[in-house]
């Protein structure tokens, strides 16, 4: 068919249609119980609008902006799920409880104002030595809080340092309650650091900042100084002078018993000289530059780290006031791992490690305390290098002292890498012929490591002080 005769036919069908719609009665026509209706004219042409919803795109780009909110905080939170209670992380809370540094923060972030010097005592043996692992902590922490220095020293220092270097002459005798680092004493005053000097009548100490290649830009000057000190006959002065400075800062105790003799240096130092006198226990002496927060590293080489009860109750508290300490770390377990050979003697250990979690806490419960236990260690089995049998089962049970006790721990050995993780770190140059202690460079990794896991902790902190919480709550505990 030609086209013109199709046009025909189309309008001819619309025209018909027309005349229909235009003759049909509007109220239609009923045959039977069937009602015939035909649209009007007007109904065939006019459509009635169609109503649409009128979206603001400002508030359609507000509700996209929350939505990608929403699941970044939802991937944030899996993240710290995952490295906070999950077992890719190195800390441990008791009951995974992950505000448990929430009060210790808080009071780190007002120490500047307050003119505090907030101190953690990282105790430890032989793995600390050099300021290892204290130096990474020291660095981060000193990075967010403020602060300075190198923290608390001993009045002699026998074991060599990367923080300082000391001489001390006069008459000083050691006291301590572990290996032959010291004379015993039955009263009990060993003194914040488990190691004091009894001074008899006078004694001069000599404190230089370290030269080391591995001391931090932030040990390297002094402008306070702290004796803490207890005084045997209420007659102990103090004379301190720093290179450079003219002027001499005397301290005198008010009497006897446990003082602390702060001076404010005019001008940083990076050479002191200490010269006390009277007969007085020396505790420590707290070299730090500007408020913030110190580290305070102290190595008890040998030591198990169950020699705590043995400092006498109401010193070590009073101490611990006295120093205004935040933190208490406990890095022990590594000297026992040879002796222990049965499930029994683990339990034996952990008996003896509850006991001084729950002696220092009962003393001084202000303070977050942390349990950091040992690093993979090697030892020869059949002819090859194994990981210590009783290892992983003294990780489980030093783990369960900390909780049961309301410390954290902090896995070490995890962070390593696990069982035989010692022998790919002596390879690697990270661990030295011992397959126990970590060499200079593999301390630097492990205190990375256990910095990153604080750094963690506390950009969780953080999140949770700008995030709404209930819908933090929500969110964290769902599936």
């Amino acid at each position: 068919m030609k086209s013109y005769k199709i046009l025909i036919f189309i309008l001819s069908v619309i025209a018909i249609l027309a005349v229909v719609v235009w003759l049909f009665p509007r109220e239609g026509v009923k045959i039977g119980t069937v009602e015939l209706r035909f649209p009007s004219i007007e109904e065939v042409l006019v459509r009635e609008p169609i109503e649409t919803e009128t979206v603001d795109p400002l508030i359609a780009i507000r509700d996209s902006i929350r939505m990608e909110e929403l699941q970044s905080l939802k991937d944030t939170l899996a993240h710290y799920k995952e490295v906070l209670i999950g077992d890719a992380g190195q800390f441990y809370f008791p009951d995974d409880d992950v505000t448990f540094f929430d009060k210790v923060f808080d009071e780190m972030h007002r120490a500047k104002a307050n003119h505090r010097i907030i101190r953690i005592m990282h105790y430890g043996d032989s793995q600390i030595e050099m300021d290892r692992l204290s130096a990474n902590i020291r660095e981060w922490f000193q990075s967010v809080f403020g602060g300075g220095g190198p923290g608390m020293l001993p009045a002699v220092q026998t074991i060599p340092s990367a923080v300082v270097s000391q001489r001390a002459t006069g008459d000083l005798t050691a006291y301590a309650p572990y290996g032959d680092a010291g004379e015993r004493t039955h009263t009990g005053n060993y003194g914040i650091m488990a190691k004091s000097y009894r001074m008899g009548s006078s004694a001069v100490v000599n404190i230089y900042a370290s030269k080391h290649n591995a001391a931090r830009e932030r040990v390297k000057h002094f402008s306070s100084v702290k004796l803490l000190v207890n005084d045997r006959s209420g007659k102990f002065k103090a004379s301190i002078s720093a290179k450079g400075q003219q002027q001499k800062y005397e301290m005198e105790s008010p009497g006897k018993g446990i003082q602390l003799l702060q001076c404010q240096l005019d001008t940083e130092a990076t050479v002191l000289t200490v010269k006390m006198s009277g007969s007085s226990d020396i505790y420590g002496i707290m070299v730090d530059d500007g408020y913030g927060v110190n580290v305070d590293n102290i190595p008890l080489r040998g030591c198990s780290g169950t020699i705590f009860t043995q400092l006498k109750d109401t010193m070590l508290q009073r101490c611990y006031e006295l120093s205004d300490v935040g933190i208490i770390l406990l890095q022990f377990g590594g000297n026992s791992v040879p002796a222990l050979y049965n499930d029994a003697s683990i339990q034996k250990f952990k008996e003896a490690t509850s006991k001084q979690i729950r002696y220092i806490r009962s003393l001084y419960p202000k303070a977050a305390m942390v349990y950091i236990g040992p690093s993979d260690m090697s030892t020869r089995k059949g002819g090859s290098l194994r990981t210590y049998p009783c290892l992983p089962g003294l990780i489980t049970a030093l783990k369960e002292a900390a909780h049961e006790n309301g410390a954290a721990y902090w896995d070490l050995y995890a962070a390593m890498g696990g069982e035989n993780s010692m022998i790919q770190w002596v390879k690697s140059g990270w661990a030295g012929p011992d397959y126990v202690h970590f060499t200079p460079k593999g301390a630097e990794i492990m205190g990375d490591i256990m910095a990153k896991s604080f750094e963690e902790v506390y950009n969780f902190y953080q999140l949770r002080k700008r995030t709404d919480q209930t819908q933090l709550d929500s969110l964290w505990t769902a599936k």
